[in-house]
């Protein structure tokens, strides 16, 4: 397959959103930026090209897809029910980093949702994506645009170098704002329950619907998660890592370098302040929380085009806002191996 890549950096350039819009429309596969990650989209009403988004990720087919929309009303074409928590924070946080499970309709493929009788919807803020969503005028489908199990693209560069040749169009819009999947809510349940934290917190959802819990699946290893494609590997750098967290991590971590060092592996710090380690290789994550959201992706991809062996990467924050988030996602990116001192 030939890919084309379509670079757009004003509302200027929005006309040649046109062609891939209708090639979505058709059943083609594209890739498109949003505030969270890229996304690898396909008609959602399509089976058959629903199912090439599996083929192109290498994503297992019992890992439901969320379904992209351009406005609220478009809700109505996928779901046969809008529960009350679910519109209260359409009403609060749509277009945004954060996505609802809902009763389906039967016209949703079941590839989709993987036979749940729920779907998955989400109204990107992305100018980008809002506008292709528009002009496509089908609910997309459309999970993270990388190959299944590596980090997630938060730049155009990234899905260029997992997907090329697999897709018809790859549209270039620049580095992603969050940089983390959105929070996905199950709106089905009382109260409502987070089944992945993401760029909308646990703290700002409690203010609108009171109290939301999370799946317990995401912190007892003993619980199967609730969402499906939360028990599969993800965002993993090809490099060994490690998290080191708590007040005293920065002499850890000065242990960690000196003992791949003296094994002869080239060590690889990701950092999240003022410290220099003598690392080998040595990246900032940034000052904030928000910050560090924003590039984590992009750092783990970074460290391995580096020829890093051994990541160790510093955790200090909390759990209020993205932090969950970030917690999420790097735990698992290191396959739990956390050390806490």
């Amino acid at each position: 397959m030939k890919t084309k890549i379509i670079k757009i950096c004003s509302e200027k350039d929005f006309d040649l959103l046109c062609e891939p819009a209708r090639c979505l429309a058709e059943g083609g596969l594209v890739v498109f930026p949003t505030e969270t990650v890229y996304g690898l989209g396909a008609n959602a009403l399509m089976e058959e090209s629903v199912k090439a988004i599996f083929e192109a990720k290498g994503r297992p087919s019992d890992n439901p897809l969320i379904v992209h929309i351009a406005k609220k009303e478009q809700a109505k074409a996928v779901v046969s029910e809008i529960p009350a928590a679910a519109g209260l924070v359409m009403e609060h946080f749509w277009p945004g980093p954060i996505t609802l499970v809902m009763p389906r309709k039967d016209t949703v493929p079941d590839a989709v949702t993987a036979g749940l009788d729920t779907v998955a919807v989400r109204l990107p803020s992305h100018p980008i994506a809002r506008k292709l969503l528009e002009l496509s005028g089908v609910p997309v489908a459309a999970p993270s645009a990388n190959t299944s199990g590596k980090p997630s693209p938060t730049r155009a560069e990234h899905v260029i170098e997992d997907l090329m040749g697999k897709v018809d169009y790859i549209i270039d819009g620049g580095a992603a704002s969050v940089g983390l999947e959105s929070t996905v809510l199950d709106t089905t349940v009382t109260p409502a329950q987070i089944l992945r934290p993401g760029g909308i917190g646990k703290d700002v959802l409690d203010a609108v619907l009171g109290e939301v819990t999370y799946d317990r699946g995401l912190t007892d290893t003993g619980v199967a998660p609730k969402s499906p494609g939360m028990k599969y590997k993800h965002y993993a750098p090809k490099a060994q890592m490690v998290i080191v967290e708590g007040e005293w991590r920065e002499a850890r971590i000065e242990e960690l370098i000196e003992d791949a060092k003296a094994e002869g592996k080239r060590v690889g710090v990701l950092t999240s302040g003022d410290a220099e380690y003598k690392a080998d290789i040595l990246l900032d994550g940034g000052r904030t929380a928000k910050e560090y959201a924003a590039n984590l992706f992009d750092l783990l991809r970074r460290f391995d085009a580096l020829g890093a062996e051994l990541i160790i990467a510093e955790l200090p924050f909390g759990d209020n806002g993205i932090e969950p988030a970030i917690k999420n996602r790097i735990y698992k990116a290191a396959g739990g191996n956390v050390i806490k001192c």
